[in-house]
């Protein structure tokens, strides 16, 4: 069966439309244009902002015209996580697959989020079966890289007093609040250096790491190839001279890195002991890792030598601030169990072409003053290697309100449907209502979507029943406040 012929399929052919149309962060045009075309198809008014987000409006069900407006809201760009290094995220589809209950796709990222919540916003604007009142879809650009189009939203762009967050990733939970946020980066400048001529030169790899998304999946305790890597150095290198040439891991602020390589060099005497070290180092991961990360493979292969090394002061402080650098859940939440408060990812080590390394870093926390702490704490660390370090400005927090309107509707809506009654959460990872909130103070929020599992990973999947119930909650919420009066 095709995705486009999956129930509900209205939802789901559109959805299977938005999953060929590329659309990476910071390069939405194609996805934009497709909005804008869809529009003008259904006869939908529709408009932009200077930065590209797209807003379209529906008028209510006749009779239902006072009832408050509601915004459905989602993203246009996804996050491009692939096996294969050559995947083109620019111009090439998704390559998707039914696999049983799950939808999938073949080796990249699947990009339900947020296509998934686009697709039913879209669907819900052209589905003439229910009743509802004044409508509003708002769809931004970048969240999932800086948040800009959520940051830079144009005045007058909405108008409505309740919104809907279409970009969760839990089927029957329901959330009023998420982590703040703000990335780190740390910048180490480096003097090229002649190679040693007796020198061995390797390649070591680390891969097949599930990965996964840096704020739901913080606290499953995965690997970071960053982390691994950085420990292997750090032990080598207090024992033995080592020069490195090239680094790099991780690609995304909010993705636990997946693989990460370094190539270093050793002495000609010293190439069956990195060999031993390595075999040792990789029996304890296994066994550290036991059952969590499977897919774990560490290769070590000879390679040439080199044009240059980074001068030593500039490696030995890179690989001792990257092992010491925090990574993964800081504390707890005491007001909401299970919900982590605070926590950090290191993401990513690349190399620059004006002899810069680029070490990025995105913290977490429900909590705005326990976000700067573990900003600054790791700011500290860098600063003490002699990296110079910026932080971003950074995206607020959203406060639970635990009396709103829409949280109880669309909890009525689920529970008269499927005879459950949802939970009520708040999330770690980060949503573009608090950064509503800063403009549109009035706002009354939910969110709530399907379940996805491993996004931000290839491992990316969605929950086939899990669309239709979250179709039905939509259609049932946005009927019960077609009830109300402005």
């Amino acid at each position: 069966m095709e995705i486009k012929n999956l129930q509900p399929q209205l939802v789901f052919s559109i959805f299977d439309e938005i999953t060929k149309v590329p659309r990476p962060s910071k390069k939405e045009e194609k996805i934009r244009q497709y909005l804008l075309d869809y529009a003008k198809k259904h006869d939908i008014a529709v408009k932009t902002d200077e930065v590209g987000n797209v807003v379209m409006s529906k008028p209510a069900t006749p009779g239902h015209e006072d009832a408050p407006t509601v915004i459905l809201q989602g993203h246009m760009d996804m996050v491009c996580e692939s096996n294969n290094k050559h995947f083109d995220f620019e111009n090439s589809p998704i390559e998707t697959v039914i696999d049983g209950d799950w939808i999938r796709a073949n080796g990249t990222t699947l990009g339900a989020d947020n296509g998934i919540g686009m697709a039913a916003a879209l669907a819900a604007l052209t589905d003439d079966s229910y009743t509802h009142g004044p409508l509003e879809a708002l769809f931004t650009v970048d969240e999932e890289t800086g948040m800009t189009g959520a940051n830079n939203l144009g005045e007058g762009m909405i108008s409505g007093t309740m919104l809907l967050n279409l970009d969760s990733e839990d089927d029957a939970e329901i959330f009023v609040g998420c982590a703040g946020g703000v990335d780190t980066q740390a910048f180490f400048h480096y003097n090229r250096s002649f190679a040693p001529k007796d020198f061995l030169y390797f390649k070591i790899n680390i891969e097949g790491l599930n990965g996964g998304h840096s704020g739901g999946d913080i606290h499953l305790g995965r690997a970071n190839a960053n982390k691994l890597l950085a420990r292997f150095l750090f032990d080598l290198s207090g024992k033995h001279e080592v020069v490195v040439s090239e680094i790099d891991g991780g690609n995304l602020r909010n993705a636990i890195p997946r693989a990460s390589h370094a190539v270093i060099g050793v002495h000609t005497s010293k190439k069956e002991i990195v060999r031993t070290m390595l075999n040792l180092y990789i029996a304890d991961l296994e066994n550290e890792y036991k059952g969590l990360e499977p897919n774990l493979k560490i290769t070590m292969e000879s390679v040439d030598t080199p044009d240059f090394t980074i001068d030593q002061t500039t490696s030995i402080n890179l690989i001792r601030a990257l092992y010491c650098a925090p990574h993964g859940v800081v504390s707890m939440s005491r007001e909401l169990e299970g919900l982590v408060e605070t926590s950090t990812n290191l993401a990513s080590v690349k190399m620059a072409p004006d002899n810069t390394i680029v070490v990025t870093t995105s913290q977490r926390s429900s909590v705005e003053s326990r976000k700067w702490d573990i900003a600054r704490q790791v700011e500290a660390v860098f600063l003490l290697a002699g990296a110079e370090v910026k932080h971003g400005d950074g995206y607020p927090g959203w406060q639970p309100n635990l009396e709103s309107p829409i949280m109880k509707i669309s909890r009525d809506a689920y529970e008269e449907l499927y005879g459950v009654t949802p939970a009520i959460k708040a999330i770690h990872a980060g949503l573009e209502c608090g950064l509503f909130l800063t403009k549109y103070p009035y706002l009354d929020m939910v969110s709530f979507g399907p379940t996805l599992r491993d996004v931000h990973s290839p491992s990316e999947r969605m929950y086939i029943p899990a669309v239709e119930r979250f179709w039905g909650q939509l259609k049932r919420t946005l009927e019960k406040v077609a009830e109300l009066k402005k």
